[in-house]
């Protein structure tokens, strides 16, 4: 898989950022340790913006942009064959050459960049608000290399949107049984409850998830 069928696969913006909030408040509940967590949300990421992201801990990462503009998505595989460390220190030609202006400044965004304010990316996607696809650069692939730009192993959840998918990612990630009617209680945005937060992790209560639940913007029962 490339970040072509990534594009042809990603769901619309607003069920794109409704499974990025989901997958953040399931790692909360399964994490209270932030610093072991895959995925995140933060809902008051910058002024009109809001940021999901992805970190597996081995230098895989990706971090998803929603403004009012639309959608920015950067995907970084530390051992992509299209890693700017294995290409003269600068983004795989055609992944970023074509991001539309109202999205050049996430390209240049410090968070992320390296020191030398190289972009760290060997994936890219994006979608104006006004659009009705997921666009990508014209990228000549290095021939003969399973997943190239990473996009694999970046965006697995976010193209198999199943319920099951995240039950076997997270059995795998945390050596724990993982409740499959929970996950898509989560996915559906349930409202927490303590009775479904205990079905994914007995030592965690509603009260620790405030401060989760305020930054990921996840939906909270009246």
């Amino acid at each position: 898989m490339t970040v072509y069928d990534v594009a042809r696969q990603l769901p619309t913006i607003a069920d794109l950022r409704d499974l990025c909030r989901s997958l953040a408040m399931l790692d909360a509940i399964l994490s209270p340790d932030w610093e072991s967590r895959y995925y995140s949300f933060n809902a008051t990421w910058a002024e009109g913006e809001e940021m999901a992201s992805m970190r597996n801990g081995s230098g895989d990462e990706y971090s998803i942009v929603f403004s009012a503009a639309g959608v920015y998505v950067r995907g970084f595989g530390h051992e992509a064959p299209m890693s700017p460390y294995g290409h003269d220190g600068e983004p795989w030609p055609g992944v970023i050459d074509d991001v539309p202006e109202v999205f050049k400044s996430f390209v240049e965004e410090p968070a992320f960049t390296d020191e030398g304010g190289v972009p760290v990316v060997t994936a890219c996607l994006w979608r104006e608000a006004t659009d009705d696809q997921w666009h990508h650069g014209t990228i000549d692939f290095p021939s003969d290399r399973a997943d190239p730009d990473g996009a694999t192993g970046l965006f697995e959840l976010l193209v198999d949107r199943s319920p099951e998918a995240f039950q076997r990612f997270a059995e795998d990630y945390y050596e724990v049984p993982v409740d499959l009617r929970t996950v898509s209680d989560v996915y559906a945005l349930r409202p927490l409850n303590q009775e479904l937060v205990s079905s994914l992790n007995v030592e965690v209560t509603l009260a620790d998830l405030a401060q989760d639940i305020s930054e990921i913007g996840y939906p909270q029962a009246h």
